[in-house]
């Protein structure tokens, strides 16, 4: 898939190659809340999805409470306000899950920190019996793309962001707020990648910091080989994360390809 990592894996050269060509397809936006982070115990509450592309702008919303049958716990509850009594009389996810497929199905899926909706999508619909594989070419990842054209920024969840941008979207950690922020972001930064040539962006790709985990993918090799190379290198600009990891610039990294 390409997400967070995987897409910092990629050279800057085929990252810019797969913007190119995100900016010019449909997309098919989506967020789920959940009863938790676990897919394996935890179940969708509520899906929105969006149809939108650059060219002809926003299309169309849905968005569903799910009864889950299970309960939501209160730190949940208060994070999304979305309680048990809003739920207990909504469809039961079969019904939800097969409206939605033909639109999942269809367009660039695109959400912001797509592994954790995508997987979700999955196991609902594994418990349906259905398979839901997308291709990498057809899955996008927001919060990798503000990683890469955003380095500078403290945050790049979705709420900071929506208030970097002053989005007007409404309350964060509901399915159809988060959406239409997800594609009122995707618009914005995908708006940089078109009006910008290639050189350009190639320098700015440079200055994304990424970890030793997406370097020693993007070289081949392993973390500890990174850290040698780097010493070795005249490239020397490194710094730690919040989490106390080593971070690198791309270019750096790339410089020793």
């Amino acid at each position: 898939m390409l997400d967070t990592l995987s897409q910092t894996a990629l050279s800057s050269a085929n990252l810019l190659a797969y913007y190119r060509y995100i900016c010019e397809q449909p997309f098919t936006v989506v967020d789920v809340e959940t009863t938790g982070i676990g897919v394996d115990r935890s179940r969708v509450i509520e899906v929105s999805v969006l149809r939108a592309s650059i060219r002809d702008g926003f299309q169309e919303q849905v968005t569903y409470l799910i009864n889950p049958q299970v309960p939501i716990p209160p730190q949940i509850a208060c994070l999304t306000g979305i309680y048990q009594s809003m739920v207990d009389g909504a469809p039961a996810a079969a019904e939800v899950w097969r409206e939605c497929l033909p639109m999942l199905q269809q367009g660039i899926l695109t959400a912001h920190n797509l592994p954790f909706d995508y997987a979700f999508l999955q196991a609902e619909y594994d418990r349906l019996g259905i398979l839901f594989v997308l291709p990498p070419e057809q899955k996008f990842c927001t919060l990798a793309l503000a990683r890469l054209l955003l380095p500078e920024l403290r945050s790049r969840s979705l709420p900071a962001l929506v208030q970097h941008f002053n989005f007007d979207v409404g309350r964060s950690h509901r399915a159809e707020a988060d959406t239409l922020a997800c594609w009122m972001l995707a618009k914005q930064l995908l708006a940089e990648i078109r009006n910008m040539d290639d050189e350009a962006l190639l320098d700015m790709f440079a200055q994304q910091w990424i970890n030793a985990t997406a370097a020693a993918a993007l070289l081949g090799c392993s973390e500890s080989e990174v850290s040698s190379l780097m010493k070795r290198s005249r490239a020397s600009s490194s710094s730690r994360s919040r989490s106390g990891t080593s971070r690198y610039r791309r270019g750096d990294i790339e410089s020793l390809l």
